[in-house]
């Protein structure tokens, strides 16, 4: 529907009324004593010769009445738009220790590493999660924060694929991430975080259980990811063998974790069982949908006022040319 953001400036509209009769009135009371009898004539030839005129002066006042409605500023106001805000705060901490290279999933038929996989499905997650404020932490041997909570899900996607083992060391500090993590949410109502890794803790300042322990009195709750199969190929001198590359996950600490925070552990041993914990993660923590909308505005202030300004440089330009031809 048709908007106006300033609809009190249309009490400027009778101003060229009010200039004329106050005009007028001057210039009768100035003229009145030097009327003579004679003048009768001139002024029926006169008025004949303003009627033929007249066209300008409505032509000026359509420029200013369009003047006018373009300064009122006229918009356009579509249909409102809901938009989904859950108001939660999600974090994800991502491991990037040395065994993340290890080559035990596979993505449309091709081998890749841990953290390959990781991000290609952590990235269909976050592209899903409309509606709530997404960071994300990257750990080894240190804990960082890559990006800060923002709305912004293509950046944290963005980040996340740019991501590289070794980044921040070749070692596991899992107490270090949930510590920053609690940090970094601390001043959230309704805060979350997913944690994935694939060994045990072996760096950093804090003890995986300690770290829990603070999330919980911060009501953080936490999910932790375990990645990595159970059993791999390997070949060798002696030709091959099936050993567990997962035989350094510390599964019995992330359950705990996720006990102690109120939250869930779960087992990705493959590119499919890291998919369906995604998918869960959606149903645990649902986007809820809260009433906000927005109503799309386009601006029209435009049309106007260039026809009020096509109109004023007619006037001018026909005023000029009958200066220039007396």
């Amino acid at each position: 529907m048709l908007h106006f953001d300033w609809p009190w400036i249309f009490i400027i509209l009778p101003l060229p009324l009010l200039f004329r009769y106050f005009l007028t009135s001057a210039t009768i009371a100035e003229t009145a004593a030097l009327r003579v009898p004679f003048m009768d004539e001139f002024e029926s030839m006169n008025e004949q010769q303003n009627t033929v005129k007249r066209w300008p002066l409505w032509v000026a006042t359509i420029a200013w009445i369009l003047l006018v409605i373009a300064t009122a500023r006229p918009q356009w106001w579509g249909e409102p738009i809901e938009l989904p805000v859950s108001g939660r705060d999600l974090m994800m901490a991502v491991d990037l220790s040395g065994s993340m290279e290890v080559k035990d999933f596979r993505i449309e038929g091709k081998t890749v590493n841990r953290l390959i996989a990781t991000q290609w499905v952590a990235s269909q997650f976050i592209e899903r999660r409309m509606g709530d404020r997404l960071g994300l932490i990257l750990f080894g041997r240190q804990a960082y924060l890559q990006t800060p909570l923002t709305f912004d899900r293509e950046t944290v996607r963005t980040l996340l694929s740019e991501a590289a083992i070794g980044l921040a060391g070749k070692e596991t500090a899992i107490g270090d991430a949930i510590g920053l993590a609690v940090k970094r949410l601390q001043t959230s109502e309704t805060k979350v975080l997913i944690l994935m890794t694939d060994g045990a803790n072996t760096a950093g300042k804090l003890e995986p259980l300690k770290a829990a322990e603070l999330a919980a009195s911060a009501q953080l709750k936490i999910y932790t990811i375990g990645i990595g199969a159970d059993e791999m190929v390997v070949r060798d001198f002696f030709g091959t063998r099936r050993v567990n590359p997962s035989a350094d996950l510390d599964e019995k600490t992330l359950t705990a974790i996720a006990e102690t925070t109120g939250g869930r552990y779960f087992r990705a041993r493959d590119t499919a069982e890291l998919e369906k914990i995604y998918a869960l993660l959606d149903e645990l923590e649902p986007i809820e949908q809260e009433k906000q909308y927005f109503r799309p505005t386009k601006a029209l202030y435009y049309w106007p006022l260039s026809i009020a300004l096509l109109l004023a440089s007619i006037l001018m330009i026909m005023s000029i040319r009958g200066k220039l031809t007396v």
